[in-house]
């Protein structure tokens, strides 16, 4: 047997894990179905947003911490800025999830945070059109990651610390071995390894069928637009990452203009008013007349100066679950066998410490983590 394990997927978080595994010494397989950083799963469009404050459960905050020693150090050894920390808003009324749930977190976890009331968010931020009953918290330490960069960077590392990684070679199946081990069929080649880890982003609920996990596979598009007067009030010197929840419950979230003069700035709905749900291999990735006037919607009420041109825009998937947190863990007939799948759209901050997690998951069955939030079982009887 040639390989030690094999990682199934090479976007974030199976570069990670491809990583953390070589760098311990294990001899790792990679197989990718597309090119490295890839605009066809969960893991393009240049920025995603990061912060510590989560306001979907304070259980996220340590997995976060640790996160962003990672990201760190994955800088350090890379050589590459992937970091922006140019601070953040978790703007709503006080008793919105984004507002009251972000408090929370950061209460019990004891982060650095200040609270914002309208007035106070306009003067530092003209850009934002806010209502009178709108609070925000603000951190100082949120940011964003510069998605392709990161992912491409940890595949670097995991190459320099001895992987070895295929792309454009899809996976047919894979399979247990009588001997407790896998086996992994591709376009070109059957490979064994002792241990199989699934980090499959939205092509997860075919390769983890025989677990019936409630994966949905979600449409979601992201815009660029160019103001008018130009992008200087939206440089990361003078404008945060923001997620904004609107009395009707939406959640429109953004970016400092990352891309140039002309690059524009980007906006997009945290989860689309409609719900559309697909496969990677139906899912429509051409901009609809109403994708774009839902989104301007959004921005004529937040930020009217940036409804000028669109100067681009992409589509992606997010695989969601029921609760829209993680799922995390070993296949439960076959221990060779562990996954990581449904990041229901807010994943990527995460991906160096759940490249860690699956390391360990893999090596040992066990974790530093306290992964309960994220157990697989927790579906049973759903």
């Amino acid at each position: 047997m040639t390989h030690d394990t094999i990682v199934l997927g090479l976007g974030a978080m199976g570069s990670a894990t491809a990583w953390q595994l070589a760098r311990r010494g294990r001899r790792v397989l990679g197989l990718e179905q597309f090119t490295p950083a890839h605009d066809r799963g969960s893991s393009h469009g240049r920025t995603r947003v990061i912060r510590q404050a989560y306001f979907e459960h304070p259980s996220y905050v340590p997995l976060l911490l640790r996160a962003y020693e990672l990201w760190h150090e994955t800088e350090r050894e890379s050589g590459r800025e992937l970091l922006t920390l140019c601070g953040g808003l978790m703007m709503g009324r006080p008793d919105s999830e984004v507002v009251s749930g972000s408090l929370r977190s950061a209460r019990e976890h004891g982060l650095p945070h200040e609270l914002l009331d309208a007035r106070e968010i306009r003067r530092r931020y003209p850009p934002f059109r806010i209502g009178d009953d709108t609070v925000a918290l603000f951190e100082a330490q949120a940011g964003l990651v510069h998605t392709e960069r990161a992912v491409q960077a940890q595949l670097d590392l995991a190459t320099r610390a001895g992987a070895d990684l295929h792309f454009e070679e899809a996976a047919l199946r894979w399979t247990s071995t009588p001997g407790g081990g896998v086996e992994v069929t591709t376009s070109r080649a059957t490979y064994g390894a002792d241990r199989l880890v699934l980090t499959a982003g939205p092509w997860a609920p075919q390769i983890l069928r025989d677990l019936e996990l409630p994966l949905v596979v979600e449409r979601q598009v992201l815009f660029w637009f160019q103001p008018a007067a130009g992008v200087a009030p939206y440089l990361p010197a003078h404008f945060p990452i923001y997620v904004h929840e609107r009395p009707d419950g939406l959640q429109p979230y953004g970016f400092p203009a990352m891309d140039g003069p002309g690059g524009g700035v980007k906006i997009a709905w945290f989860r689309t008013p409609l719900e559309e749900p697909c496969t990677p291999e139906n899912v429509d990735r051409e901009i609809r007349i109403g994708d774009e006037a839902s989104i301007r919607e959004a921005v004529r009420d937040l930020l009217p100066g940036l409804d000028g041109a669109r100067v681009h825009a992409a589509t992606c998937l997010y695989t969601c679950t029921p609760d829209l947190n993680f799922v995390l863990g070993r296949h439960p007939a076959l221990p060779q066998v562990t996954f990581a799948a449904g990041f229901s759209g807010h994943g990527f901050k995460f991906c160096p410490v759940i490249g860690e997690i699956m390391a360990d998951l893999s090596d040992t069955g066990l974790s530093r983590h306290d992964l309960r939030l994220f157990a697989p079982d927790r579906f049973q009887g759903v």
